[in-house]
């Protein structure tokens, strides 16, 4: 049985996908992502989530709902380092959907007022319950990984073995690839480049049945008054980290935790990780993190051991 692979555009980023099947999905695929996208796209004014943020009445779907009820968790999990509710710290400080006025320690005091994952809760009808009706909150940090379990899952069901899927830079994997091996999974090196045309590896992972996502300041920041802003916020401070990890790789049971984590271990820097990991077996992950005098070193759980190579 042949492999297919498609290449598409959602989300504002690229997705692909290759699979061992009688037939091309993509059609399908589409289909499947574009439901995604009026539940949780920012950008759409009519999804469930742009709805939500501006208080309107709206019946919240299946997606919306997991992604809801799972960012809160994990939110729990990491004490606070994952938010949804950052959605104002983002826009004030550049990295939202909105343009960043300039910043100053009074704005984030007030903005902290609204932000805070123990400030909006769901109840039984799936209606969102906010303290505050100015909480806005952003699931860009996990939208992306579960729409890429929600594409496996569809494939799951079609009873596929063996498939890759990708979206944006999150991964899920399953089986063998077309020459039946593990899946291998590029992590590109750390280089400041806001541009990001070029990407130059520092390791590859060898992978099967997981979700995998990297996150990194190295390519979203910019420069103000000679100070550096990455994207990375600290929900519970308000202002960007200045954390020694540069990147960040998850690999979890699924994609959506993957995407979560490896955000939060952005916010959370090397030492808190490595404890977290130690709490998690059932977690692994590769980072990137800079030492005392500056340089890049690695770091990841023994369980990656035979499954990396560093360049």
């Amino acid at each position: 049985v042949k492999y297919y692979t498609n290449h598409g555009l959602i989300f504002g980023t690229a997705y692909n996908m290759t699979y061992q099947y009688t037939e091309d999905l993509q059609p399908e695929i589409d289909t499947l992502l574009q439901q995604f996208n009026r539940s949780l796209s920012p950008f759409l004014e009519s999804s469930v989530i742009s709805k939500v943020n501006r208080n309107e009445e709206v019946e919240a779907d299946s997606f919306f709902t997991y992604v809801f009820k799972r960012s809160l968790e994990i939110s729990g999990l990491t004490d606070g380092a994952f938010d949804i509710t950052i959605a104002p710290l983002a826009n004030a400080w550049g990295f939202g959907f909105k343009k960043s006025e300039w910043v100053d320690s009074v704005l984030v005091d007030s903005l902290l007022e609204i932000t805070g994952y123990e400030k909006i809760r769901m109840d039984y009808n799936n209606q969102v319950i906010k303290t505050d009706p100015r909480i806005m909150i952003n699931c860009s940090a996990i939208a992306k990984g579960y729409a890429t379990d929600v594409v496996s899952n569809f494939l799951n069901n079609k009873g596929i073995k063996n498939f890759m899927v990708e979206i944006g830079g999150e991964v899920v994997v399953k089986g063998e690839n077309p020459t039946g091996e593990s899946w291998k999974i590029g992590i590109n090196a750390p280089v400041e480049d806001a541009v990001s045309m070029e990407s130059e590896l520092q390791s590859v992972l060898q992978l099967t049945d997981c979700g995998l996502a990297t996150s990194g300041n190295y390519r979203n920041f910019y420069y103000k008054d000679g100070i550096k802003y990455a994207h990375t916020i600290d929900p519970r401070t308000g202002y960007p980290v200045q954390q020694d990890i540069l990147s960040a790789t998850v690999i979890a049971v699924d994609c959506l935790t993957a995407d979560a984590l490896a955000t939060a271990f952005m916010v959370m820097g090397l030492e808190k990780v490595k404890a977290f990991l130690a709490e998690h077996p059932e977690i692994d992950a590769y980072l990137i993190y800079t030492d005392e005098e500056g340089n890049p070193q690695d770091f990841y759980t023994d369980n990656l051991t035979d499954k990396i190579s560093i360049f």
